[in-house]
């Protein structure tokens, strides 16, 4: 720092020509002693005023200009003389110690007089650097010129001796400034320069001439107007680069130096945004998209000015560090006024105008684009970094250095994330269809895990910040489902759902929303934990009340706008699905029944049968089976087992489902299971009331083994599906129904013949291909619980599929009892009995003997 300072002191001038004014004594002698003694007062007298800021007033008196005694011999001249001869009137040695004494300490004075001289200078420029100290209160810019700006610069002076580090200097200087009382500077034009970077021309500052007090503890208000001028803005481009990226420890100027310690050197003020908003505009006669900023900054700086219209450029990071930045947007400050140690409230506006192909294009190795991953930290809450650099294009007020100085100049800035909490309003699940797992996948593929089908309804929340228009295309997601805070499994919709949203205002609430629905195929629900699982099938099986399963998602959405169309990812989203239970708790409300059967193979004690089955399914939801095979028991005895291929179940009534049967106890179960299964198939030809416990096992779904596993642990238990006996085509409409009996009817009519003492039977096969045979019956009839007569027949006699009446059978009457009076009386009309039989079947290869309850047979007598 170059500093021409010229001090003038208080009273100097005067001083000066009183001196020079005073005649010399006609008495004095100027001896060369004197001579040089004034010179050497002068040149200490200059030493002084070319210190930095202390100058002495020192009244170098002539001492020549008292009246001159020639006969007088001076003090020294005295001593001297007594020292060699002695004092002749007194002769006493101990007269000589004053002299000795006062030689001694005018030869200490001398030399102290002399060290000072030369020490002064040094002395005061250490104490100015220590004590000095300037308090600027106020910094305000009147107007910026071609090359830097006009400040007006406020701020108070004084010396603070205490600052002084060493006791002998802060001594001195406070002697030696309230000496002076003040000092006076010249017109100075200040260059600050920066060894440490090359010797950078940081500026240069004009300063008017000053006067300031000196003094200990004296302050001096100070307020002057300088001309700051910029120095070099590539060296100062760099300082700022190295300010912004934290890189700057410290910093100190060249001639007077001044050390400024990272802690010294002013931050990047902190910000607060309080206003943003996107909206579909127009610029220039493009469309795009207007961004509207309000922030504040924080001022604790003494500083006032008025910051002009200034043009910058948005910047994003690319897909690689070393590959630069990408242009993301234009914005404009407007005038914005600073005020001191206050905050600072700055409007932008932004415009993008389209969005580049290499900022919506995928990074090499990812599915992400830099577009991406900064609307992903943003919806995620997270803190990204955009960039800022001010625009080449010349604004309206802008002096040209600062444009100069700022088009290269980079700034980052933390731009804070908008976490959106509650994004998703409602999230349901309509025409819910399930689907079993294929049977045939393989247990890592997609198909190998149950699969839902829906129309997802979402309504989202939109931020106050989205003011445009915006349709969502695409959706997909990987999802997590919870019951109960434990989870479930994983949601698989990785691949793109075709969806479509309609912007709305949500009920009661003064709030836009956006509607989106999606159409959801065949997505593979992983089952991850079997024992939630199982509480799931439990609740919605036997609870009777809805279930509710939170779904917790990160979700991809391909939306479009002004800007084009681009994808928004790992959107977090979270909702509830409540899922209606199956049953309400009651399985009856299924109302199974078999419409028709069919033989498809037999063995010794093997059926194998397909049936087709009426089923009501009361819930909403739809269910696809490629493959089920399950258990089918009686009191924990598996009697056989049901298998469905490629059945569709739908809410509502579902006819002629395709099943296959096959009835094996004895395999299963051994001789308990042919004994259980024998009292099931006559109690059930009987028409009691009976019922089948369905349950899965390992093998129920093959390439889901613990699925089936897991779902064991359910009883399922239904009534025994009734079968449909084919009407009789020879039985009036109007003829009262064969039989009272709750049951099926496979006795549709009886015919007694008194006189051969036989009957015969009209018979309802269940099986519409296949004919089954009878080998051999032994019945019992009766007549409110009185025999009427009995049945031992042993020839086997075949019972076609349909209606077929069966050979004459022989009847054993039961003569004299009031059964057979009862047959008697009815002779040519008809009566209601009773029968018990013990009949043996045989289909196919199959063979079993049955027991057989009818009740209020109709049967006719005949001669």
């Amino acid at each position: 720092m170059s500093n021409n300072t010229d001090i003038r002191l208080p009273g100097e001038g005067e001083s000066h020509q009183s001196r020079s004014s005073r005649p010399p004594s006609q008495k004095s002698r100027k001896s060369s002693r004197s001579n040089k003694s004034r010179q050497s007062a002068k040149h200490s007298h200059r030493s002084e005023e070319s210190a930095p800021l202390l100058s002495g007033d020192v009244d170098h008196r002539n001492y020549g200009d008292a009246p001159d005694h020639d006969n007088a011999p001076s003090t020294a001249a005295s001593t001297l003389r007594s020292l060699q001869e002695g004092d002749s009137r007194k002769g006493k040695k101990s007269r000589r110690w004053p002299s000795i004494i006062a030689l001694t300490i005018l030869t200490l004075v001398l030399i102290a007089i002399l060290g000072l001289g030369f020490a002064a200078p040094e002395v005061a420029e250490q104490y100015a650097k220590e004590a000095m100290v300037f308090e600027p209160t106020d910094l305000s810019i009147d107007s910026f010129t071609s090359s830097g700006v006009r400040a007006r610069i406020q701020g108070n002076f004084r010396m603070d001796a205490s600052r002084v580090h060493k006791k002998p200097v802060r001594d001195l200087g406070r002697a030696g400034t309230w000496i002076a009382r003040a000092v006076e500077s010249k017109r100075t034009k200040v260059e600050v320069f920066l060894p440490e970077l090359g010797d950078v021309l940081l500026g240069s500052a004009d300063i008017p001439p000053l006067v300031v007090d000196i003094r200990d503890g004296h302050t001096t208000h100070l307020d002057f107007v300088s001309e700051l001028t910029a120095g070099d803005l590539d060296g100062i481009r760099r300082i700022a680069e190295d300010w912004l990226d934290g890189r700057l420890g410290q910093l100190r100027t060249l001639s007077e130096e001044i050390m400024f310690k990272a802690n010294q050197i002013p931050v990047v003020p902190k910000y607060k945004i309080g206003h943003l908003g996107f909206s579909e505009g127009e610029r220039d006669g493009a469309k795009g998209m207007l961004a509207n900023v309000s922030l504040t900054l924080k001022n604790d700086y003494p500083v006032d000015f008025e910051i002009p219209r200034f043009r910058f450029d948005i910047l994003v990071p690319g897909c690689l560090a070393d590959a630069g930045y990408l242009a993301l947007a234009e914005a404009t400050t407007a005038e914005t006024q600073v005020s001191p140690k206050s905050d600072v409230d700055v409007n932008v506006s932004g415009f993008v105008r389209e969005l580049p192909a290499t900022l919506i294009a995928a990074c090499p190795d990812t599915q992400t684009s830099p577009i991406d991953r900064l609307l992903g930290s943003y919806v995620e809450g997270k803190e990204t970094l955009i960039y800022v650099r001010g625009s080449s294009s010349p604004s309206l007020g802008t002096p040209k250095w600062i444009i100069d100085f700022m088009k290269d100049v980079v700034v980052p800035v933390p731009f804070p994330g908008h976490e959106f909490k509650d994004l998703i309003r409602n999230f349901t699940l309509a025409d819910v269809h399930f689907g079993l797992p294929d049977p045939f996948a393989s247990p890592e593929s997609p198909q190998s895990n149950p699969r839902i089908s829906a129309v997802v309804k979402a309504l989202i929340n939109l931020p106050e910040e989205i003011q445009f228009p915006i349709d969502v295309a695409r959706v997909r997601a990987d999802s997590d489902v919870y019951y109960e805070g434990r989870k479930l499994g994983k949601l698989d919709l990785h691949k793109w759902q075709h969806a479509n949203s309609t912007r709305m205002t949500i009920p009661d609430e003064d709030q836009e929303g956006l509607l989106v629905q999606s159409i959801v195929k065949e997505a593979p629900l992983n089952i991850t934990d079997d024992d939630v699982f199982a509480d799931v099938i439990q609740a919605l099986v036997f609870g009777g009340n809805p279930v509710v399963l939170a779904v917790q998602a990160q979700v991809d959405v391909e939306s479009s706008t002004v800007l084009g169309t681009f994808v928004v990812r790992d959107i977090p989203a979270q909702g509830k699905v409540f899922v209606k239970p199956i049953s309400g708790g009651n399985m009856t409300s299924f109302s199974p029944e078999v419409g028709e059967l069919e033989i498809l193979d037999t063995s010794r004690t093997t059926l194998t049968i397909g049936a087709k089955v009426n089923v009501t399914n009361p819930t909403e939801y739809a269910a696809t089976i490629p493959y089920v095979d399950i258990n089918i028991s009686v009191n924990d005895t598996i009697l056989g087992h049901a298998t469905a291929r490629d059945v569709s179940v739908v809410p509502g009534h579902n006819h002629n489902l395709a099943i296959e049967a096959v009835w094996n106890p004895s395999s299963h179960s051994g001789n308990e299971g042919a004994h259980v299964g024998r009292e099931l198939l006559s109690q059930y030809i009987s028409g009691y009331n009976t019922s089948l416990t369905l349950r899965t096992h390992p093998l129920s779904i093959p390439s889901q083994p613990h699925l089936g596993a897991t779902l064991s642990i359910f009883n399922v238990t239904i009534p025994t599906p009734q079968l449909t006996s084919p009407p009789n085509p020879n039985r009036p409409i109007d003829q009262d129904p064969p039989s009272s009996s709750p049951g099926p009817h496979f006795i549709d009519d009886a015919v007694f013949h008194l006189i051969t003492s036989t009957a015969d039977l009209t018979l309802l096969s269940p099986l519409p291909h296949t004919s089954l045979y009878i080998t051999s019956v032994s019945a019992t009839a009766s007549y409110n619980n009185t025999p009427v007569g009995s049945i031992d027949y042993d020839l086997p006699f075949e019972v076609p599929p349909g209606v077929s009446l069966t050979p004459r059978l022989p009847v054993d009457w039961s003569l004299g009892s009031v059964g057979y009076e009862a047959v008697k009386e009815a002779l040519g009309g008809k009566l209601k009995v009773e029968a018990e039989a013990k009949v043996g079947i045989r289909v196919g290869r199959w063979r079993e003997k049955v027991w057989y309850e009818g009740r209020g047979i109709g049967a006719r007598v005949s001669i």
